[in-house]
């Protein structure tokens, strides 16, 4: 009888059949195939590598080259079939190019283990990823800052310990919070730089000894730099936990900016009117509009704190090297998935609170010229229609 384990990539020593229950608590398929671009990328350069180091003929590298566009085609087209048995990204795309060219796609394995391919793939994911969120979180920044500019006269109360302490231009709000974000930019930045080193080539552990040129798949790739340890290339998630920590960070911004704005848009403070594109009723109150887009960006805060925390706490135990616990530093895609099925939460949340910022109104009767009627009242030049103080 066949080896009920002989097309799995580990497969090779088993002569019983996997329990199902474990099975199915092995596979990441459910998730990683959200990588299925950067593994296609990844494997089509090393299908050249192996061709420019003589391991492919220049037949087999088309043959295989051809075999993964197709792949891609499928993928693009929203066909491609995910079986059983497809533990992972990888071996789905091993099976499914096996299929397409048959023997010829075995070799394409050749000196490659998952524990580089997987690393290469999440580090290029990743670099897209913070491309999207980069683009996002700059435009959020420009409108906050075009916001400011066209509304510098307006003057409102500034607040220490949630009391009114002293008057401040609207602007002076609204760009305290995008120069917070433009910190987060910068960092974000930093983080594409260090997530965009190339760990392919290192092997499961102790490197490829097939003499595979890095330097070739460095530029095909488009990676910055080589990965200098390859037990370290395999097994480091610094980046991933950057990027987490990072997702915090910046929710906490924009969950403070969110915060403001609740406060700001009650009856009780007045001060603006939040588009009805991204607020909601109530079902029993028809008087009510609930500024529910900045609520849900406070509340999902959380959640991504949570993500961060335990991918921490995962790598805090374990010994050098990759170890199966990595398997969950699939956290950044848990974080995008759980909150948005199929979307980026942090690309939501940034898209909802720029377009908030676009279309919120009012500030007619925030503040008008003129001196409060109040005996000492503050407020001596801009103030309220009515006394703050």
């Amino acid at each position: 009888m066949a080896n009920p384990e002989g097309d799995k990539l580990w497969g090779g020593r088993f002569v019983g059949a996997i329990d199902p229950i474990m099975e199915k608590f092995n596979a990441s398929i459910s998730y990683d195939q959200r990588m299925w671009a950067a593994d296609i990328q990844g494997s089509k350069a090393y299908a050249k590598a192996l061709e420019k180091a003589g391991l492919l003929t220049k037949s087999e590298m088309d043959q295989i080259l051809n075999g993964m566009d197709k792949i891609h085609e499928e993928w693009s087209k929203g066909i491609f079939l995910i079986k059983d048995g497809d533990e992972d990204i990888h071996t789905s795309h091993e099976r499914r190019l096996k299929e397409l060219i048959g023997e010829t796609a075995g070799k394409l394995h050749t000196g490659r283990s998952r524990n580089d391919q997987v690393a290469t793939d999440m580090r290029i994911w990743l670099r897209d990823e913070i491309s999207v969120l980069s683009g996002h979180l700059n435009r959020l920044i420009k409108t906050m800052v075009e916001r400011a500019a066209v509304e510098i006269d307006i003057l409102f109360p500034g607040y220490t310990h949630l009391q009114r302490a002293q008057p401040i231009r609207w602007s002076h709000w609204m760009l305290s919070h995008a120069v917070a974000l433009s910190r987060d930019a910068e960092r974000l930045d930093e983080i594409r730089r260090r997530t965009n080193v190339l760990p392919l080539g290192s092997g499961a552990i102790a490197g490829n000894p097939f003499q595979i040129d890095r330097e070739f798949l460095r530029k095909e790739l488009q990676f910055d730099a080589i990965s200098l340890n390859s037990m370290d290339a395999t097994s480091g998630r610094d980046f991933v936990a950057e990027i987490l920590f990072w997702c915090s960070l910046c929710l906490i911004h924009l969950s403070k900016i969110s915060e403001d704005l609740i406060i700001y848009c009650t009856k009780e403070f007045g001060f603006v009117t939040l588009s009805d594109a991204y607020s909601t009723g109530s079902s029993l109150m028809p008087q009510k509009k609930n500024p529910d887009s900045l609520e849900l960006i406070r509340s999902k805060a959380g959640r991504v704190f949570g993500r961060c925390s335990g991918f921490l706490v995962t790598l805090k135990g374990l010994p050098s090297t990759y170890n199966k616990d990595l398997q969950v530093d699939d956290a950044y895609f848990r974080m995008r998935v759980s909150l948005f099925p199929n979307s980026n939460v942090l690309e939501i949340i940034v898209f909802c609170l720029s377009a908030s910022l676009k279309t919120e109104k009012g500030f007619e009767n925030l503040v008008v010229w003129g001196l409060c009627p109040a005996e000492g009242c503050v407020w001596s030049r801009r103030v309220c229609t009515s006394c703050w103080g």
